[in-house]
């Protein structure tokens, strides 16, 4: 049940593990594989690999996440938010979880708090094309279980969550695996952790995540197919996964997913 399960994904996106601090050779974010010069097309391809459909619906229009103990809740019409806000208010409320009036309440904006400038440039230009549709949803408000957690501290803002963990990232292996990890953390420690070691917390519509240390018991060609069709071992159907691989990951390219495997098959080796 969808309401379930954002109950679970709240405590979740407030208790996702730390890793180690994100940076690169030459000190400055890392791109996700240009393969149009068009921004806008660029966009296009990161809105899928980032998940914006997962919590927004395909159309972008925004869905009820809403629970009497939670509060009314509602994932943004982003078709309305591009044309209600500059492209810099878009920007920021991507990557710092904030828009001009307060902070966003469960943008898991710390995933993308370290995505390159241009391509956090290229999806705002890739909003800004939608054509508003669909009605703006009511604003949010505060239900008391979640009041309670807000006031214990086990629920934290988006902004608050980004200041907690914008320098955090997934293991550092080497000069070698920064673009991988760089991609990894914008993608899958979001169910995964920034440590990558899973969750064993059985959601309502999915079963637990693994650690993606498993990913060393996959050829590449294995590892490929699961990116791409959400297939598994021996032509398994994922319940979460499939659906992930196949409106998300399917985008990668094939340098993506092969930096992904061999970063994911280095850190199998290494002791846990």
């Amino acid at each position: 049940m969808k309401l379930n399960l954002f109950a679970t994904a709240l405590l979740l996106f407030a208790a996702v593990a730390c890793g180690d601090e994100l940076s690169n050779p030459d000190d400055a974010p890392l791109r996700f594989d240009v393969v149009s010069s068009d921004p806008v097309e660029q966009g296009e391809r990161l809105s899928a690999i980032l998940g914006c459909v997962g919590c927004h619906t395909p159309d972008l229009t925004g869905e009820d996440w809403s629970d009497p103990e939670l509060g009314v809740l509602w994932s943004a019409n982003l078709t309305r938010s591009a044309a209600d806000n500059s492209e810099a208010e878009l920007a920021v409320m991507i990557s710092e979880g904030r828009r001009p009036d307060r902070a966003l309440l469960d943008m898991p904006s710390y995933l993308f708090s370290e995505i390159h400038p241009d391509d956090l440039t290229a999806l705002v230009a890739y909003l800004k094309t939608l054509a508003p549709k669909g009605v703006r949803h009511p604003e949010p408000t505060i239900g008391p279980l979640l009041a309670e957690r807000i006031a214990s501290g086990d629920f934290k803002n988006s902004a608050e969550r980004v200041a907690e963990m914008k320098d955090q990232a997934p293991p550092d292996l080497g000069p070698k695996h920064v673009f991988a990890r760089a991609v990894l953390r914008a993608t899958c420690a979001e169910c995964h952790g920034m440590d990558l070691n899973g969750s064993t917390e059985q959601l309502i519509d999915a079963p637990p995540r693994p650690s993606l240390r498993i990913v060393g018991a996959y050829s590449i060609e294995e590892f490929s197919k699961l990116m791409k069709t959400g297939t598994g071992f021996g032509g398994r159907e994922l319940n979460l996964m499939g659906g992930v691989s196949r409106w998300r990951y399917s985008r990668f390219t094939d340098n993506e997913i092969t930096a992904v495997y061999e970063y994911l098959a280095e850190l199998a080796r290494q002791p846990p």
